[in-house]
């Protein structure tokens, strides 16, 4: 009997220590307040014209800015989007946007960086922020 005693008190200990051991599940950090100011700012001013006060879009001509692989994807893909432009079609979670969107090159890394954490936080999307160093990093890159 005091055998059994000393081995569920041994694994009683066991489990406690591995359970202390163990990291918390992360969770992604909120940006911060005043980074989805700035970036709803951006936004107001120059992407909701085309993707809507909702991120709903228009249908194949602007699309949405709901979640898709685009807005949740590669941060550099999104970062060029915004720099570049695009011409022609483009296909997102099958269907077909074809409206050309203007280069934004124009902006500062702070406010793409801005309006870009504020989309991929709005609209049912939850992904991480965009930084200024990311975004300085894709400038000059095709």
């Amino acid at each position: 009997m005091r055998s059994i005693f000393f081995v569920v008190l041994f694994s009683g200990l066991l489990s406690s220590a591995h359970a202390q051991t163990k990291k918390p599940a992360t969770k992604a950090a909120q940006p911060a307040a005043a980074v989805m100011e700035r970036g709803k700012t951006v936004y107001t001013s120059i992407c909701l014209a085309c993707h809507q006060v909702d991120g709903s879009g228009v249908p194949h001509l602007n699309p949405p800015l709901t979640p898709n692989e685009w807005v949740a994807g590669p941060k550099p893909r999104l970062v060029q989007l915004v720099l570049n432009g695009s011409q022609g079609k483009v296909e997102i979670d099958g269907d077909t946007w074809s409206n050309a969107m203007p280069a934004m090159s124009h902006l500062t890394d702070q406010q793409i960086a801005d309006v870009l954490t504020y989309v991929r936080n709005s609209f049912g999307n939850k992904a991480a922020a965009v930084t200024p160093t990311e975004v300085k990093a894709q400038r000059g890159k095709k």
